[in-house]
């Protein structure tokens, strides 16, 4: 039993550490606000760092997920809005049968300026 309980401990600390989050410290009397995503002073490509992007994502190689070219050649500065909602809420069948996953703790702001860094590298 004694074994199990460590596993279990073990198990939930390596998965509660396996990915960054992009958060911020909240005071208790923003506490009506929690369930907001906050909004960060990093650019695009320094939000991406602080999430799990490069995981899927690469500036021009395919991996899981397409290069950040590859989107940058296929969506243009009208689909801002539309890009920032998949980060959001993730998505799927666009790009194959994996699906992105969601990323509802980054803010709107955020995700746009995590589309503008990837419609940068439009070649």
């Amino acid at each position: 039993m004694k074994n199990l309980f460590l596993a279990g401990t073990l198990g939930l600390l390596i998965f509660s550490c396996s990915k960054k989050e992009n958060t911020t410290e909240v005071a208790s009397s923003d506490a009506a606000s929690v369930s907001a995503p906050a909004q960060s002073n990093l650019s695009g490509d320094q939000i991406m760092e602080t999430l799990d992007c490069s995981g899927c994502h690469s500036v021009n190689e395919r991996m899981i997920g397409p290069s950040y070219q590859e989107i940058a050649a296929k969506y243009s500065d009208k689909d801002i809005e539309l890009l920032a909602s998949k980060i959001i809420d993730g998505g799927s069948g666009v790009w194959g049968g994996v699906p992105m996953a969601a990323h509802p703790q980054v803010s709107k702001e955020d995700a746009k300026k995590m589309v503008e860094y990837i419609l940068s590298q439009k070649k």
